[in-house]
């Protein structure tokens, strides 16, 4: 059955359908995930073009959002993150999280942002473009993330100055994240 999908920038009456999705997609961790959401949008951090949702006959069904993180060390102070990616369990595998991620990405290259990073999944992230980010010079903002895990996906401006140390802003801040 197809269902026609769309991907939108969120609204403020998305909020809840959001936070179910991000609860259902991350369990049994989901509501510390509704919480770096919630501390992201508080913040400066928090670019509300760049948090999407997907959603179709059923509804919300998927949310991510791209957010600003610190560069130390770089020609730049800030670069894009990727985080969270979230589909309904029931949907996923269906293209829903590959729409949110190349919408996300389409509109950081329309902003003429030079990269995004993501702190995820090796297996999948590369099919978008990202790579590892200490091959491009990028340092994580933690020991404990996995090299193979800590990757940045280059748009159109990207120049080698702009790689630097990557630093969480205090929104990240919270146990379980």
């Amino acid at each position: 059955m197809t269902r026609s999908l769309v991907v939108r920038s969120e609204k403020p009456e998305d909020g809840v359908a959001i936070d179910e999705v991000l609860v259902d997609a991350f369990r049994p961790g989901g509501s510390a995930v509704v919480g770096l959401v919630e501390r992201i949008r508080a913040s400066d951090a928090y670019v509300p073009d760049l948090a999407l949702v997907a959603e179709d006959d059923d509804g919300v069904i998927g949310f991510t959002m791209l957010s600003w993180v610190g560069l130390r060390g770089s020609s730049r102070d800030r670069i894009l993150d990727l985080t969270p990616v979230a589909v309904r369990t029931g949907r996923q595998r269906q293209g829903v999280g590959t729409a949110l991620i190349r919408t996300a990405l389409a509109r950081a290259e329309a902003m003429g942002e030079p990269g995004v990073m993501v702190e995820g999944v090796p297996d999948y992230y590369p099919r978008f473009g990202f790579e590892r980010g200490s091959s491009l010079g990028f340092e994580a903002p933690s020991p404990r993330i996995p090299d193979e895990a800590f990757m940045v996906r280059r748009l159109s401006t990207y120049e080698p100055g702009v790689a630097g140390r990557v630093v969480y802003p205090p929104a990240f801040d919270a146990p379980g994240i």
